[in-house]
């Protein structure tokens, strides 16, 4: 009984490589497992899902083909998924945080951008972001306006990251105590830092571990839970 765990592939019409990589991943891994996990940020930017490109509609049928069940929870690149995206793939939408069991234990979903505290600048926009009705107005406005919207947050969150000390871009430890605490959990999977690792630690004096996935670009990282094992794996794309 294998669960796999993805994050950050960041894809759009111009990242082939990891497309296809995406692909290939689907064929060789997913097909021998029984479920899948997307936590957050499969799309460089996703406006709606009235935004039907012909990339979009390729990457929903690759999706759609994929019969296991397969779950995704939003990043905060793709936070304007929707139910329609999710019919039309076959994934189910997953809230920030989700708990779930394997083999008897809970583990904590999340996608990691709510952890990362110490940058304030950050939290007040993801919170502002995250309120159904600021997403109702985004979506109310044309596809072109909210492209040039998705234009200027990138910009601005590169000069953001290029300003921002790295360690503040990255999870607090007191946060991550916390919510696994108040989860009653002693393992924490998530993405979004670009930062794949395994980190041990202590939640009210219980070991307890913290597995970070790695964003896709010329290797791609999956986690892949079978019985006892963790293995967080790198790949070459196109290997």
């Amino acid at each position: 009984m294998s669960y796999l765990f993805i994050s950050d592939l960041h894809l759009d019409a111009n990242s082939e490589g990891i497309t296809q990589g995406f692909k290939s991943f689907l064929r060789q891994q997913v097909s021998l497992s029984e479920k899948l996990f997307i936590l957050g940020d499969l799309f460089e930017v996703w406006l709606g899902d009235d935004d039907i490109t012909p990339f979009n509609s390729e990457l929903i049928q690759v999706l759609s083909e994929i019969k296991i069940p397969k779950y995704i929870m939003h990043g905060n690149r793709d936070f304007l998924l929707g139910q329609a995206f999710c019919d039309q793939s076959g994934l189910e939408l997953l809230p920030d945080p989700t708990v779930i069991e394997y083999a008897g234990e809970p583990i904590l979903l999340m996608h990691g951008d709510s952890l990362c505290t110490r940058d304030e600048e950050y939290i007040r926009a993801r919170n502002r972001l995250r309120q159904p009705v600021v997403q109702e107005e985004l979506l109310a406005k044309p596809l072109n306006e909210r492209a040039a919207i998705a234009r200027d947050a990138r910009n601005q969150s590169k000069e953001h990251t290029h300003d921002t000390a790295a360690d503040i871009m990255d999870v607090t430890s007191d946060e991550v105590t916390r919510v696994m605490a108040e989860n009653d959990v002693h393992l924490l999977i998530h993405g979004h830092t670009h930062r794949p690792g395994v980190h041990d630690l202590l939640i009210e004096g219980s070991h307890a571990r913290r597995i970070v996935l790695g964003d896709w670009g010329e290797s791609g990282w999956y986690l892949k839970l079978d019985g006892k094992s963790q293995d967080l794996v790198s790949f070459e794309i196109g290997s």
